[in-house]
């Protein structure tokens, strides 16, 4: 029993540092979000909207390549009907993964913002705002239901 529990913290005790990290990014993430509308008009808005883009992307990847995967792992193990809750929401995380890359796509390679530019920005930017807040109501879900239901018995 012993070898047991030390197997399964030798497995899953990572999970929380690599949500930790994750939720980090999630916040560096939000703080460019709401940073971003405020800025004046300038070289400086482009180089920030491209990194906001570049920073965007790289957490939406990490939750896809990194802690999903760990916490699909995790439920798997637990075997306590986790699965079903992540293949439930996993199209709807996708969604917004989609308007994630769509942003991207849009503002990742900007040089200059024009005056209609700045106008489409402010749109998109309130359609990814919902965006991201659905997803991180999914994303908390998941992280709810398939890590820390299990924490104590790691």
């Amino acid at each position: 029993m012993l070898e047991k529990c030390q197997s399964a913290k030798e497995r899953w005790g990572g999970v929380s540092e690599l949500i930790d990290r994750w939720l980090q990014e999630r916040q560096d993430l939000l703080g460019l979000f709401v940073a971003l509308p405020q800025k004046e008009l300038g070289d400086d808005v482009v180089e920030m909207l491209r990194s906001f883009s570049q920073i965007l992307v790289d957490y939406a990847s990490s939750w896809h390549f990194g802690v999903y995967e760990h916490l699909l792992a995790e439920a798997d193990e637990f075997n306590d009907g986790g699965i079903e809750l992540a293949k439930d929401l996993d199209p709807k995380i996708r969604a917004t993964t989609d308007t994630i890359l769509n942003f991207n796509d849009q503002y990742s390679e900007v040089l200059v913002l024009k005056v209609q530019d700045v106008v489409h920005l402010s749109e998109r930017l309130s359609v990814l705002g919902e965006a991201l807040a659905e997803r991180f109501e999914l994303e908390d879900q998941l992280i709810e239901r398939l890590h820390t239901a299990h924490k104590n018995r790691i």
